[in-house]
């Protein structure tokens, strides 16, 4: 598929097919989320091959951990809450209105598309899948061509496990992403820069298409001043590290201490040689993906550097462009006017930003954008509070990094530029319903008492009404 009277030729199909069946009984939603774990399961060697190969080197103990071990838990917990989502919700309605009564109907928003980035391509497919098909959907994707055999991988084995009318893969180039971001879709789900996400909600405007972005920023780590502070490095190289730090929620710069620059540096450096021994032949250290991106890492390097900061290798390997092999750097003495300070990074580049006390720190990540994700480590609750009471992120993560996405009970979203909604579990089932608001009047009530003409008996019982309110 290639072009978009195809892509709208596929729309028209499954949104017939969804008019057929407007709310799918739960055993057939069941029936699509097993079918989905059934191709995650037997395809899973496949899939991690393909993305290795996209990749140059990805190791495939990362796609397990970060990519189908996520998507399966993900369909278990769909699979065992799922009825229990879409049952309607009865109640009484507001006392002045008794005795009628409400329901909240989940229904189905129809035709869901999903634009899919390059970065971890499987579980950014298959997660909103999952929350799609449980809410009753029939859904279309859009694969990155940034990860050609992968997309093309998943394409095959959607139209071989699913019926043509229920999940289709679209793939192709930019100008297939702009067509699909421009159907008329029921509600549209990216993933991605900041930057296209602009593009995307222009271009779902026009058909006012509900969207859920799923966009990017400059995480912080903020280490307190009561953090423990070798396992707050650890798990920061850990979150900054996998992937080779090309994920969104991965921490973009370290706030810390003044006094405790140089022993960040020495702590990390430790972190990365146990992490990754021998890296310049380690396996289970990610490649950058393309050519792109790896030239445009090196320049937030040089030009950093450039600019006065000073560079902290993590590593005795050298940079191997004809490998796309980046290994870790710590930048110190930056600052704001520097590049690496005013983009999202996506890579496995460190800057560090000393602060004198905690309301420094937080001021410092208040006058930015807010991030997809913040992490904070400290050990005294009042000061937790404090933070998490102060700034605004997408989501939070305390004395740890990435793990508030692996989570089925919280919600997994960006705040101002770093998205619009959230999705995960009954909150993803929610992002893809329609909670329809029924009021059900009774046989017996006294809505007519507010009739007009608007007399005496009128104003009384508005009085009554105003006084109750």
């Amino acid at each position: 598929m290639t072009d978009a009277i195809d892509l709208s030729a596929t729309l028209q199909r499954l949104r017939d097919a969804q008019a057929r069946e407007p709310r799918p009984a739960w055993p057939v939603r069941a029936r699509r989320l097993r079918t989905l774990e059934t191709m995650l399961r037997e395809q899973r060697t496949a899939f991690a091959a393909a993305i290795s190969a996209d990749f140059g080197q990805r190791p495939v103990q990362e796609t397990d951990l970060l990519e189908i071990f996520p998507s399966l838990s993900a369909v278990r917990h769909a699979l065992r809450h799922g009825r229990r989502w879409m049952r309607p919700r009865h109640a009484l309605a507001d006392l002045l209105f008794l005795p009628a009564r409400t329901l909240t109907l989940p229904q189905p928003r129809g035709v869901v598309g999903i634009i899919v980035p390059w970065n971890y391509p499987l579980y950014l497919a298959v997660g909103p899948l999952i929350d799609a098909l449980a809410a009753g959907n029939r859904v279309m994707l859009k694969m990155s061509e940034h990860t050609p055999r992968f997309s093309a991988l998943f394409s095959e084995q959607v139209a071989a496990y699913f019926a043509p009318d229920e999940v289709v893969v679209a793939t192709g180039d930019s100008a297939v992403a702009q067509a699909f971001a421009a159907l008329p879709l029921d509600h549209l789900l990216f993933t991605g820069s900041t930057a296209i996400g602009h593009q995307v909600m222009r271009a779902a405007a026009a058909n006012l298409t509900p969207v859920t972005l799923e966009l990017g920023g400059k995480s912080p780590a903020l280490i307190g001043p009561g953090a423990r502070f070798g396992h707050a490095v650890e798990r920061i190289l850990f979150g900054k590290l996998v992937n080779a730090g090309q994920t969104c929620i991965a921490p973009d710069y370290v706030l810390l201490p003044r006094a405790r620059v140089d022993d960040f540096v020495a702590a990390a450096r430790a972190a990365a040689a146990q992490m990754y021994p021998d890296l310049a032949r380690n396996d289970q250290y990610a490649s950058i993906a393309t050519d792109h991106h790896y030239q445009r890492l090196a320049g937030l390097r040089d030009s950093a550097v450039g600019d006065g900061a000073r560079s902290e290798t993590l590593s005795d390997a050298s940079p191997d462009p004809a490998r796309r092999l980046l290994p870790p750097l710590l930048l110190a003495g930056v600052h704001d006017g520097m590049r690496v300070m005013q983009e999202e990074i996506f890579g496995p580049l460190l800057p560090l930003v000393p602060y004198d006390s905690l309301d420094e720190a937080i001021a410092y990540i208040n006058a930015r954008p807010h991030p997809l994700a913040l992490y904070l480590f400290e050990q005294d609750q009042a000061r937790i509070d404090q933070v998490l009471l102060r700034t605004q992120a997408g989501g939070v993560t305390v004395n740890d990094t990435l793990y508030h996405i692996a989570q089925h009970g919280l919600p997994f979203g960006g705040v101002g530029a770093s998205g619009i909604g959230g999705y995960h579990g009954e909150a993803g089932f929610r992002t893809f319903s329609h909670m329809k608001p029924v009021f059900r009047q009774a046989r017996f009530n006294g809505a007519g008492l507010l009739n007009p003409p608007y007399g005496a008996r009128f104003r009384h019982m508005l009085e009554w009404l105003l006084k109750r309110g």
